[in-house]
């Protein structure tokens, strides 16, 4: 047998080795260069979208846009300033999700909270932080302008605070004056934060909590409420310490102590339910307008 006979199959399969081993190679670097596959989130958060997949959410529908505010202000000696905020964000996923035609943009966490200088209202207090009233309706304002230039169509202003009712009935008054021949309005919501007071407040008293215990900030009903939505922003500590805090430690009108998530879930609950069927009642009303009256149909009030 020849030498070429005995070594050239050896070579043969090692230029086949080499060759796969190349290839395996090239293959590896090329393959992060192929399209990957879209993966829109299973998200309702403005922010977890690229900006193709958003157009492409509101071109399928997702035509309500939730504004979530909040607030960084003082809630006593046992709940976070973040309060409002993640308040808010929480609750506003719940009502999207349920809604199934909205998504929710970034919280917005600077709002009007008393003047500082002198220290007014919650700024008397650390940690709030304040701005001014046109700051924030400037704000608000562009917030809507800029969602509406991308296609939504209902734009919900969510307040968590009560301070600022106002200005965001202003900032939608305002807009929907400019608007009034289509296709977007704005939404100051007043039902979402009767929900979450007056509302909750009402469910407090028929389980045998007196006004005096559920109060209006940092209190029974505030506490309960962001035991439910984020525990970890609430000081037990505090709570089981046996003193109830008052005005002077930034706790108005009621005693936290009895506060609990159970309570709390029955707000979340309700609070939900009412956003979500004033959205939908808002929304019927803006495609009324649009559509216009039907022949013989009395005016739309």
């Amino acid at each position: 047998m020849s030498l070429h006979r005995i070594v050239a199959p050896g070579i043969h399969r090692g230029r086949v080795s080499l060759a796969l081993g190349l290839g395996l190679i090239l293959g590896a670097c090329l393959a992060p260069l192929r399209p990957a596959t879209a993966q829109v989130p299973d998200s309702v958060f403005l922010e977890d979208f690229t900006s193709p997949e958003l157009r492409d959410a509101v071109g399928s529908g997702k035509t309500v846009a939730i504004v979530p505010i909040g607030g960084t202000e003082q809630n006593g000696p046992a709940i976070a300033l973040g309060k409002h905020n993640t308040r808010v964000r929480f609750l506003s996923e719940k009502i999207a999700r349920t809604l199934g035609n909205a998504l929710v943009a970034p919280v917005i966490a600077y709002v009007p909270e008393g003047t500082v200088d002198p220290p007014g209202s919650h700024m008397r207090f650390a940690g709030t932080i304040t701005i001014p009233d046109e700051t924030f309706r400037k704000t608000l304002e562009y917030v809507a302008r800029s969602l509406r230039a991308h296609g939504f169509r209902d734009i919900v202003l969510l307040g968590d605070h009560g301070g600022y009712r106002r200005d965001l009935q202003t900032v939608a008054d305002q807009l929907n004056r400019q608007w009034a021949s289509g296709p977007a309005r704005v939404h100051a919501l007043p039902e979402y934060f009767e929900a979450s007071s007056e509302g909750f407040a009402r469910l407090l008293r028929q389980r045998g909590f007196s006004d005096r215990e559920i109060g209006t900030h940092a209190a029974l009903a505030d506490t309960s409420l962001q035991l439910a939505v984020d525990p970890s922003q609430v000081r037990a500590t505090v709570l089981s310490s046996g003193v109830s805090p008052g005005p002077g430690e930034g706790v108005y009108g009621g005693d936290p102590r009895h506060a609990s998530a159970q309570l709390g879930s029955l707000g979340v609950d309700h609070i939900v339910a009412a956003t979500v069927a004033a959205i939908r009642a808002h929304a019927r009303r803006t495609t009324t307008r649009q559509a216009g009256p039907r022949p013989g149909a009395p005016p739309v009030p």
